[in-house]
């Protein structure tokens, strides 16, 4: 049996490859990797953007300038807020949606459209909708209420801290379901159909299928889009800011809403820290993630 001689790697073709390489290379070092470098020199210099003839390295004192904040703390118990409550109920409408929607019915197609539908637009243009929709005075969700003889005066969703929080975490959840909806249908799908069928066999119902069977199968899945969802949600100012801008009084700030605050103000040294402080919790609650999924797996 004669075997086919595999094409040599030269040089020439090596050179073709690299200068093939070079543009996306280029690409990601200017427009990733530079900012991002950057960005952490700034967060130990004193660099304000309305007096740039002195920017002098000053250590940690943008650190300290940060932590010292009540703002900074707001802001932060807030995250912990909108990424808990908002990842709850993405995770579980979002699972049961993928549920419904792996069942065969008339007008599947359609109604997978209109539930993925959010995820096409942008976090900012998703922001002004909702603000609209909440609007004290002219909004949708105030007239439905009203109609429905669920509240007898018009409520400022967007006026108050809390009912402000409760805004924007709905608005997100609405958003965020999709993607837990797209990615566990794929998940779903890859199930080998002859485990139910054995399940069924032995005398298993649906639930019994469901835990036994499905659930094991992917769970691996569930624990990657769940630690990426989180990191999403806290890196995801864009609905916040277009509905509330962090209001009323810093009710819906969240750490990334308060670096952009710091960015509008000119204050690069203290957005820098900031920045660094948030990529210093995500590497830390990922390693912890990851390390505890880990364990249970093998489990």
């Amino acid at each position: 049996m004669s075997s086919v001689a595999r094409p040599a790697f030269t040089g020439r073709k090596a050179r073709f490859i690299a200068l093939c390489l070079l543009p996306g290379v280029i690409f990601v070092a200017v427009f990733t990797y530079y900012p991002m470098i950057r960005g952490a020199v700034i967060a130990f210099q004193r660099y304000n953007l309305f007096d740039l003839t002195s920017t002098p390295f000053v250590g940690l004192e943008n650190f300290r300038s940060v932590l010292a904040e009540d703002r900074f703390w707001t802001a932060l118990r807030n995250t912990g807020t909108w990424v808990a409550v908002s990842l709850f109920f993405q995770f579980f409408l979002g699972f049961g949606l993928a549920l419904l929607l792996r069942r065969q019915f008339r007008g599947r197609g359609l109604y997978q459209a209109w539930v993925f539908f959010p995820w096409a637009m942008s976090g900012f243009l998703i922001g002004l909708l909702w603000r609209w929709m909440f609007n004290g005075q002219f909004g949708v969700v105030n007239d439905l209420l009203l109609k429905a003889g669920i509240i007898d005066e018009r409520i400022g969703f967007l006026a108050s801290p809390g009912w402000a929080m409760t805004s924007v975490i709905v608005a997100n959840v609405w958003y965020g379901v999709t993607f837990f909806a797209i990615m566990i249908m794929a998940a779903l799908q890859s199930v080998p159909g002859e485990l139910y069928e054995a399940a069924s066999v032995d005398g298993a119902s649906r639930l019994r299928q469901f835990w036994h069977v499905t659930l094991p199968h992917i769970r691996p899945t569930l624990a990657l889009i769940v630690l990426l969802r989180i990191i999403w949600i806290l890196n995801f100012p864009d609905l916040i800011y277009a509905m509330t801008g962090g209001g009323p009084a810093g009710g819906t700030d969240i750490v990334t809403t308060f670096l952009i605050q710091q960015v509008i103000g000119g204050d690069y040294g203290r957005a820098g820290a900031v920045g660094l402080l948030v990529l210093g919790l995500l590497l830390s609650f990922s390693v912890f993630y990851l390390n505890v999924t880990r364990f249970e797996r093998s489990r």
